[in-house]
Parts: structure tokens; C-alpha cells; sequence
């Protein structure tokens, strides 16, 4: 049995990373610390931004929808995990921690069935390296709107010394 590239398993679930959303205010998409890379909060956006599920779970979304607005969470995740790791999804070493938030109604109790929406995608992409450490909870609001966030801890591989200098001497 071969080893599929994670870029391989998008393909195969016929997922292509959208350009990266610009942020919604003053911070970075991600940013990096030795090893572990700190993406940012990640709402159901496409390319320009626009929120593309709007509302709270358990009024205007049933865990069906918003589980779908998880797994594009996931993906903008993703989209932003590949620029950190230069282009390389194969540097992902481990999913550490992911917390999901779900915008919903006082009586709404399904969170971790929302948020399997990212996490499900994470393993089918990664396999083991995608199971993670989780927390999944209720807010009343999330930013413009939108249904669902989701952001990740990820430990990513080192780029090796020798191919830092081959590449800031123009080898690659």
C-alpha cells in the first residue's frame, strides 16, 4: 500500500485550497514558534472573505449545515496551514489541538457533532498525524456572523539547514 500525500487525499476528496482569506481585523493568519504553527481562527469564508453560513445552530443551521460550515473551516485552515509550511502540507507532523466555537441558542448541545465537521477532515487528510486534542463550545455570537470558527495548534517539521541555505543561495 503506497503513502498518499495529503495533497493526494485533497484531490481525493476533490477538495482544492482556495486562495487565503484576508484576515477580518489586525492579526495574522497564522504564526509560527519553533515547531508549532498557530493558525488563526477560520470562519466558513470563501476566497474574498465573505461568510458563506451566517446564523446560529439550532435556529438558522442543523448539525448537518453547520457541520458542513466546520469542514470549510477546516479547509480555510488548511489553505492557511499550507502557506506556513511554504507550500509543503508533508511538513504537518501533528495536529496538536483544535478548539471549535459554534455561534448557536441558549438549548443548542451538539458542538462536538458541529466541529467533527474540521476535525474529520484533518484525519481524512493527515490519518493518525490528524488526530488532535479538541474543545468544541457554544458562543452567542462569532465575528460577522458567522456559524462556526475553528483555529489549530500544528506541529510541522523543520526546514532542514542545508535546504534553508541552498535556497537563500538560489539552489533549490
Amino acid at each position: 500500500m503506497s503513502h498518499k500525500t495529503a495533497e493526494e487525499k485533497l484531490r481525493r476528496l476533490d477538495i482544492e485550497l482556495p486562495t487565503p482569506a484576508p484576515p477580518g481585523g489586525s492579526y495574522c493568519q497564522f504564526t509560527t514558534t519553533g515547531n508549532l504553527v498557530y493558525v488563526a481562527g477560520q470562519t466558513p469564508v470563501d476566497s474574498e472573505g465573505t461568510i458563506l453560513f451566517k446564523g446560529k445552530c439550532g435556529a438558522d443551521h442543523d448539525v448537518a449545515s453547520a457541520y458542513k460550515a466546520a469542514t470549510l473551516c477546516g479547509i480555510n485552515l488548511l489553505t492557511n496551514l499550507k502557506v506556513a509550511c511554504g507550500g509543503d502540507l508533508e511538513r504537518v507532523e501533528k495536529v496538536v489541538k483544535v478548539n471549535g466555537y459554534c455561534a448557536c441558542t441558549p438549548d443548542f448541545t451538539e458542538h462536538p457533532k458541529v466541529i467533527n465537521g474540521a476535525s474529520d477532515l484533518f484525519v481524512e487528510v493527515f490519518g493518525e498525524k490528524g488526530r488532535h486534542a479538541r474543545t468544541a463550545i457554544g458562543v452567542q455570537s462569532l465575528p460577522f456572523g458567522a456559524v462556526v470558527e475553528v483555529e489549530a495548534i500544528v506541529q510541522i517539521k523543520p526546514v532542514s539547514k542545508r535546504a534553508s541555505l541552498g535556497s537563500s543561495l538560489g539552489f533549490s
